[in-house]
């Protein structure tokens, strides 16, 4: 846009913090005329120029309140940085679409109002991923070409690769067979690398080295019903005759034991 190009580089430096990951400025996704961009909230902006990441930052202009990063935030949007917006349903059929955005004519900064990016920060990633690309691309076409050593050593990589994949599925297979045969030799039976497909680390996939296949234990759910019938009178209604039960504790001499009557009630409809 032309406004972030005649913003004074200070104001520049401000946005191009809180658009970058090291911010911890949260950023959701939202649908403006069917494109998607990211929006905030203006709170989690003023916190960001208010951590300690900002004040580390060189170049940047100091922000010791609230105040100051409330009017540092109304200058950036002045240069249309970002832009207020209001956020509507989901863009789709579905509850977790992206919120359809609609800009507001009235820009203003507040901390309870939200705000889409319209300033895509530093490309330098994004530039250096396409390079990257591009040169295993050609390198992978020029293969050929390449010295013998080369193509010896990715040769032995490929390998060894290989042949780690194929140690995971061997141990796989070798784990479930021993297992089968602890059913029966030794219930409930034992799992060898109990941890091999759980959501934990290399090293943790491997720890502890066997285990039994004991159940989990449920947790136990609780009574509330019957705690809290406890010591109240219980009631059972009858069909057509009028009549109820009623289960009545006795006197404290005797906390155990209990007593029933039965009473007599007139209908209603009489």
């Amino acid at each position: 846009m032309e406004q972030q190009l005649k913003a004074p580089p200070e104001i520049k430096n401000v946005a191009q913090f809180l658009r970058s990951g090291g911010s911890g400025l949260k950023a959701r996704v939202g649908a403006l005329n069917g494109k998607r961009l990211d929006y905030f909230k203006g709170k989690s902006a003023i916190k960001a120029l208010l951590s300690p990441a900002y004040q580390k930052k060189k170049g940047l202009p100091p922000i010791t309140n609230e105040a100051e990063a409330l009017a540092m935030l109304q200058a950036v949007n002045a240069f249309a940085f970002f832009l207020r917006v209001q956020r509507g349903g989901p863009s789709g059929s579905s509850s977790s679409s992206p919120k359809v955005l609609q800009i507001i004519s009235e820009q203003m900064f507040a901390a309870d109002e939200y705000y889409a990016w319209f300033f895509e920060g530093s490309q330098w990633t994004t530039y250096a991923g396409g390079i990257l690309m591009v040169a295993i691309m050609l390198a992978g076409v020029m293969f050929p070409l390449w010295p013998p050593i080369m193509r010896l050593g990715v040769w032995y990589l490929s390998i060894g690769m290989l042949g780690l994949i194929g140690l995971f599925f061997a141990i796989a297979i070798v784990r479930l067979i021993f297992y089968v045969i602890t059913i029966v030799v030794a219930s409930p039976g034992i799992w060898i690398f109990p941890k091999l497909f759980a959501d934990v680390g290399f090293v943790e996939s491997f720890i502890p080295l066997w285990e039994w296949d004991l159940p989990k234990k449920k947790s136990k759910k609780k009574k509330s019903e019957k705690s809290e019938k406890k010591g109240k009178a219980k009631e059972v209604s009858t069909n057509g005759s009028g009549a109820f039960i009623e289960e009545v504790e006795e006197s404290d001499s005797r906390p155990r034991s209990r007593s029933t009557r039965i009473e007599e009630v007139e209908d209603e409809d009489a």
